[in-house]
């Protein structure tokens, strides 16, 4: 329109939705400002190219407060298609419900009192100081999740709520008991201990992991994998009912 045969040009490399988000951000940061339309129109549009992204993230790119992104999301036709956890602006990925976090952790303190915060923050996916803050509501007999995360619980849609009980079903108690066995120096060091832990990592296979793995079965080898399995099942089977009688027999001896 100006009559120039030559432009200034910035090159990017990545899939279209991501340039998408640079464009915004690059429009929301000069002189012209996107108008409050655009700037939520493009929040719907990337809540739906990029779902695992937090409020607050998405906010910072389009230049609304994270809670006006968060109606957006609620509104999105892509709702349905929004996962348990998000990318915050760190890059950090953490529990979209922070109550679904919480109620790992106080199942792993339950299981394992001696594991510290920082692992029981790995393994729950939450902060440690959130971690902390679990444990001491703990102590105190008191509930792990806050009245505003129970507000939030309560509105969640039937489909959410079955999605976390999903992601509940996967044994996190085993989890810290595996990191915990693991750093016990008379199993790690010795060729039995580190054939029973490589073992036991193997087996410590979630409910999602198991589905997939299932499906991954081609049907001509579903009869050979099923056998193996039970084979496999026996085994441990063997090995839980002789600790068990190795445990009653010191328990007999020590009385």
């Amino acid at each position: 329109m100006r009559g120039d045969d030559r432009i200034m040009v910035r090159y990017f490399d990545g899939a279209e939705a991501d340039a998408f988000v640079l464009a915004v951000r690059l429009n929301s940061e000069h002189g012209l400002p996107l108008s409050l339309t655009d700037r939520k129109a493009a929040a719907a549009r990337i809540v739906a190219s990029h779902p695992q992204w937090s409020d607050r993230r998405i906010a910072e790119v389009v230049g609304l407060a994270a809670n006006t992104v968060g109606a957006i999301r609620q509104r999105s036709t892509a709702q349905n298609e929004q996962p348990n956890a998000s990318i915050g602006r760190d890059g950090r990925m953490r529990p979209r419900n922070g109550a679904e976090g919480r109620l790992r952790a106080g199942e792993l303190m339950k299981a394992n009192p001696d594991a510290s915060l920082r692992e029981i923050a790995r393994l729950a996916g939450i902060s440690a100081a959130t971690a902390s803050d679990v444990r001491a509501r703990l102590n105190r007999g008191e509930p792990l999740v806050t009245p505003q995360q129970q507000q939030a619980g309560a509105r969640e849609s039937p489909a959410g709520s079955a999605a976390r009980r999903s992601v509940r079903s996967g044994c996190p108690a085993s989890e810290v008991l595996l990191v915990s066995l693991s750093k016990d120096p008379s199993l790690r060091l010795t060729m039995a201990g580190k054939i029973l832990l490589r073992a036991l990592r193997a087996s410590s296979v979630d409910a999602d992991g198991w589905s997939r793995i299932v499906d991954a079965v081609p049907p001509h080898r579903q009869e050979v994998v099923a056998r193996l399995a039970r084979e496999c099942a026996n085994a441990w089977q063997l090995l839980a009912d002789r600790l068990a009688e190795r445990t009653s027999e010191g328990s007999t001896e020590a009385g």
